[in-house]
């Protein structure tokens, strides 16, 4: 155990313990169980079967709500992660959107068939809460990390998150298996993760230190939000590469986000999966992807942010071919586990490379945009993926085939994008 928190100590900032790190860790476990259970496993295909009663619309609707909330995200980070720098107030925040989200996430536990309205307000802001807390999290990974160490340290944080939703998934399935009719079951699943969200948080809360320059006489209102975002975006116009990156972020991840969200619904309507057949495969796949994230979590630091990135886009692209042509179960498993090996790396490359390319004392406003960017992919992707499957009349294997645009797109950008000289940028800025 002493060897393990050597290696751990040689890649964290001066002032910074391993007890520390750990508990910044604890977040990404505390918050996977949200978007496993409520956004990818159990309650979109819930909402699409029962609550809208499997309607031509439902998924579009579904995705609609989502969107909404991105929205309220997209026009939030930016002031917020402005603010968090300014007044050193990221925890204090982020304290507030956990217990917010796993009100509204408690709350959807009360919804039945025909509970339209009430479901997709309590999505929305449950989905706003978790996306904020998401974008709050990042900005102390820049403080946490040493440059050459921050894909390393991401990785850590995925790899653990995905334990968490792993345990949540485990706990909903003894749930469902209890034999409980299946009303019953879902809504149990809403409180069971809620619960382990609120506690599992608690190590965060308690021991992840502030830092950073406390700048008090900077005011700031409620009303300068777009002012704020203008500025922020137009900042990037120094950072070419960044603002580049955070193109193709937006690009790629729709096409990631389009899986995350309707992962279920089409385990459901293209290959007939139970609730219990899908957190079956969605239990394996978290595994998976803990695996996708630490190996290559190692392997970023090794040969670089971009070049980890491109691999997993390949594997993304292999993901969607292989979803499209599945018949049988056996063949549609292969490609859950390819998407989840890719997903662990996507997203703590991508984390990663918008804190490689944030100056110091600007990560909160930065990886506000790269939440903004993430956002923007999460309306972007399922929203498309929604509308094909309504102009279609209902053909989920059209659907996920449109995703390949996604990922092609993304490999052009990210071939384009210069990493050394995005990262001399931000040296240059410090001096």
């Amino acid at each position: 155990m002493r060897w393990l928190v050597i290696v751990i100590r040689r890649n964290l900032r001066p002032g910074v313990s391993v007890k520390e790190v750990l508990s910044w860790a604890c977040f990404d476990f505390a918050n996977s169980g949200f978007s496993t259970v409520v956004i990818t496993a159990v309650f979109s295909a819930y909402f699409v079967s029962v609550i809208a009663e499997g309607a031509p619309w439902a998924t579009l609707l579904w995705t609609l709500a989502l969107s909404i909330s991105y929205v309220m995200i997209m026009l939030s980070a930016p002031v917020l992660g402005v603010f968090a720098d300014a007044r050193r107030s990221k925890k204090k925040f982020l304290i507030f959107t956990t217990v917010g989200c796993c009100f509204f996430t408690g709350l959807l536990s009360l919804t039945r068939e025909g509970d339209i309205a009430m479901s997709v307000l309590f999505i929305i802001l449950a989905n706003f809460f978790f996306g904020t807390g998401e974008n709050l999290i990042a900005a102390f990974l820049p403080e946490l990390a040493k440059g050459r160490s921050i894909g390393k340290v991401s990785g850590w944080g995925w790899a653990i998150g995905y334990l968490g939703g792993l345990l949540t998934l485990v706990i909903c399935l003894v749930y469902l298996i209890s034999g409980l009719f299946e009303n019953a079951v879902v809504s149990g699943t809403m409180v069971i993760t809620a619960v382990i969200f609120l506690i599992a948080s608690v190590p965060t809360f308690w021991l992840l230190k502030e830092r950073g320059v406390n700048k008090r006489e900077l005011k700031l209102s409620i009303f300068s939000g777009f002012k704020i975002l203008k500025i922020s975006i137009s900042k990037l116009s120094k950072f070419p590469d960044l603002k580049n990156f955070l193109f193709c972020l937006l690009i790629y991840q729709a096409g990631v986000q389009a899986v995350i969200t309707l992962a279920a619904v089409y385990a459901d309507q293209a290959m007939q999966f139970s609730t219990t057949d899908t957190i079956v495969l969605i239990l394996v796949v978290n595994i998976t992807a803990c695996f996708g994230a630490l190996i290559f979590g190692q392997i970023e630091d090794r040969i670089g942010h971009k070049n980890t990135l491109f691999l997993t886009l390949l594997g993304w692209l292999l993901t969607v071919l292989v979803a499209y042509a599945s018949i049988d179960r056996t063949v549609f498993w292969i490609a859950a586990n390819l998407a989840g090996f890719s997903l662990g790396a996507s997203q703590s490359a991508g984390r990663a490379m918008v804190a490689f390319f944030s100056p110091k004392n600007k990560e909160g406003e930065f990886l506000g945009l790269w939440g903004l960017a993430v956002k923007g992919s999460s309306i972007l992707g399922p929203m498309s993926y929604g509308l094909v499957v309504w102009l279609t009349n209902g053909n989920h294997r059209q659907a996920i085939l449109t995703l390949i645009i996604y990922f092609l797109l993304g490999m052009v950008i990210l071939s384009r994008i210069d990493v050394n000289r995005g990262r001399q940028l931000v040296t240059e800025q410090k001096k």
